[in-house]
This record gives structure tokens, C-alpha cells and sequence, in this order.
């Protein structure tokens, strides 16, 4: 186990949907920051690595779960802790509890570095690591497997120029919320995520089409999502369901 890091956190207007609870690709997005704000107390900046390495960091995987998702207004503690790390993938994760010191929320994160240039993964320098005290393992933590949808329904979107993030590809929680956004208004006011299983395949860039299939039980509440780039799998996701209220 490694360093933690917290930050409190009080829900804005402008991050909650028509529900009052936060939006989970706002959150998610913002919670990735609080691990950049951990890296910038231990004098180990993106920047660095890229000067130093020409190296970014990305995300490859999300195993999420979710007890309630944050309501407007109110206040929550971020913590953000380096689990593991092995040659190619960083474990880390995010805790996201009330005021009360309740865990909410946990987002499971494995991060790789990408070479900028090549735009492929490279092997993770030790001292890259170092200083977040986490654990070295030989182990390769793997998700579920995720079968390829073979005639899902479908939403087509454009990538535009504000879905981007600094390494010029789509933002990561921009996947999340193309999955989510296929879903009607009368289904995302009855229906919150439980757990998410969320992977990274492929990077996607500006103007691209995209399209985002699903596959929905309703019996199980389980949905199976992709997103697609002329017929090439670039994210995959497995969604389960629960009533709003059930929380």
C-alpha cells in the first residue's frame, strides 16, 4: 500500500443532473486530478515525467462501485492512494466517503505510460513510482472478460474539439459518458449505476464518428456497452443497474 492523499470536495450545481445527484463522469474526471494534485505535493509532475521521459500517464481500466453517487451541495473527501505497480500497469485507487466517514464510493484505476511519440505503452521506471511508496508485484490484475456486441443498439456521436484532454485524445470519462448518454430520460431518473467494468482499447481522435452500442437486460439490470470507430472496438464496458433509492 502506498501514499494516501485527500481533498475535500463539495458538489457544485454545474456537476449534478436533473436527479441532484452528481454526474459520474464529472466526478470521476475530477478524481483523476486529485492524484495530479498528489503528484505536484511530491514534486513528481506530468510534466516531469514527459520532460524527463517523454512519457504521459493514461488510463486503461475502471472497476467502479458505487453504494450512492454524491448529491448536490454536498461535502465528500477524495483520497486517492498507489496500490501497486508492476512492469507495464500502476495500480491506484480512489475513495470517495461522506461526511461521516463513510466510503460512498470506489473507483479501481489501473494507469499505464504511453511514449507521446510512438503513442504505445512503455515499461514504468521505478523511480517514476517511487516516491507514492507503492508495493512492486510481478502480477497483472485483470477485469471480467468482455465479449464483442454483435448487434447492439446504437447512438452515433462526433468527437469534438472540447472532448479532448492534453494528449490529444478523447478524455477518458467522455467514453463513460457516451455509454451512459444512450440510456432515456425516463430510465436515468428511475436507474443509478451500481458497479461499472470499464476498459480502455483504443485511443480516439478528433472527428472521428463514434458509435456507442448497448446490449440491456432488463431482468438482470446488467448492460454491456462498446464504442466503436469504423467497426474497431475502442472501449468496453459492463454496467449493473439499481433503483434509485435503493442506495
Amino acid at each position: 500500500m502506498g501514499l494516501k492523499f485527500s481533498i475535500p470536495y463539495q458538489i457544485p450545481f454545474y456537476e449534478t443532473d436533473i436527479t441532484h445527484h452528481v454526474k459520474l463522469p464529472h466526478l470521476l474526471a475530477f478524481s483523476l486530478q486529485v492524484s495530479g494534485m498528489q503528484s505536484e505535493s511530491l514534486g513528481n509532475t506530468d510534466k516531469d515525467i514527459f520532460d524527463n521521459y517523454g512519457l504521459v500517464w493514461i488510463v486503461t481500466d475502471y472497476a467502479i462501485e458505487i453504494d450512492r453517487l454524491p448529491r448536490y451541495n454536498e461535502k465528500v473527501t477524495i483520497t486517492t492512494e498507489a496500490i501497486s505497480y508492476n512492469k507495464i500497469f500502476c495500480y491506484r485507487n480512489f475513495y470517495i466517503t461522506d461526511e461521516a466517514g463513510h466510503q460512498i464510493m470506489l473507483f479501481k484505476t489501473t494507469f499505464a505510460l504511453m511514449n507521446y511519440e510512438t503513442r504505445k505503452v512503455a515499461e514504468v521506471p521505478d523511480e517514476v513510482v517511487a516516491p507514492y511508496g507503492a508495493d512492486k508485484i510481478k502480477k497483472l490484475l485483470r477485469g471480467p472478460r468482455y465479449k464483442t456486441l454483435e448487434n447492439p443498439l446504437e447512438n452515433l456521436y462526433r468527437v469534438r474539439y472540447f472532448d479532448l484532454d492534453m494528449n490529444g485524445h478523447v478524455n477518458n470519462s467522455k467514453y463513460l459518458e457516451w455509454m451512459l448518454d444512450v440510456f432515456n430520460l425516463d430510465f436515468l431518473t428511475k436507474y443509478t449505476p451500481a458497479h461499472i467494468d470499464l476498459k480502455y482499447v483504443k485511443e480516439i481522435h478528433y472527428g472521428s464518428e463514434i458509435y456507442s452500442g448497448y446490449e440491456f437486460d432488463q431482468g438482470s439490470l446488467n448492460s454491456q456497452h462498446q464504442i466503436c470507430v469504423d467497426g474497431n472496438v475502442h472501449a468496453q464496458a459492463i454496467i449493473q443497474w439499481k433503483e434509485i433509492g435503493d442506495e
